[in-house]
């Protein structure tokens, strides 16, 4: 493990900041609304990325179990986030080794940052600060490769050739068989409702109306034109 002096000459890990005066540039405000969103685009991300062959992608299941776990404790208000190991562990069930493994492979693919800390203490006995190591400050971050691949997930693919054939082949069925009713029923059938159900339904009864008045015009003079017998008028039945 890396280490160096720090304040008072005790060990602390190599590149740990002062605890309370490193956070304040570092963690940034998570709002609650995209915690969701957060979630889908790193599952989304776990599975893109999954090599051919290989049962679980770059980030794994205890990578997604801790991310779900950092983004519960993460303050919304200004994104303070600093578990221990030790919480984590308890809190998931896992071992440290497997903690360890998952919050590297989160920050390598880019959902996660952290700052190590230490903090002054009194030892008893001794003159000056001494120092001890402390959590880590976590921060929640979103890759632009994990953001492109929760965009495409709404763009709409086109349907395949044979999808439109059906539709086109279905709709052209469902006109031929409203086209075959009575006027006054194709209305209904199309699936008009209320006011425009009933205006389409008069409309129709209208020129079923008139296509009857029309019928028996046809019909009345066409018997003016043959007697009885079946012979035009003005003409004798002699051959």
């Amino acid at each position: 493990m890396a280490a160096e002096i720090g304040p008072g000459g005790a060990p602390v890990r190599r590149f740990s900041r002062m605890k309370g005066r490193c956070e304040g540039v570092f963690w940034r405000p998570f709002r609650a609304e995209d915690a969701r969103r957060y979630m889908r685009a790193a599952e989304r991300y776990e599975r893109d990325r999954r090599e051919a062959g290989k049962r679980n992608g770059p980030l794994g299941p205890v990578g997604l179990e801790v991310l779900r776990e950092l983004v519960r404790l993460v303050d919304y208000r200004t994104g303070r986030l600093e578990p221990a190991i030790t919480t984590l562990m308890g809190r998931l069930k896992r071992s440290r080794d497997a903690i360890c493994r998952a919050l590297a492979n989160l920050r390598r693919h880019g959902f996660l940052d952290w700052l190590r800390r230490f903090e002054p203490v009194l030892a008893k006995g001794e003159k000056g600060p001494q120092v001890r190591q402390v959590t880590n400050a976590y921060r929640l971050s979103l890759p632009p490769g994990a953001e492109r691949l929760l965009a495409l997930r709404f763009l709409a693919s086109p349907p395949p050739e044979d999808h439109e054939h059906a539709e086109r082949a279905h709709r052209a069925a469902v006109k031929a068989m409203i086209d075959a009713l009575p006027l006054g029923e194709q209305a209904a059938a199309s699936g008009a409702t209320g006011g425009l159900l009933g205006a389409l339904a008069g409309l129709g009864e209208g020129l079923m109306k008139k296509e009857r008045e029309s019928a028996g015009r046809t019909e009345s003079h066409l018997r003016n034109l043959y007697n009885f017998t079946g012979v035009p008028n003005g003409t004798s039945g002699a051959t």
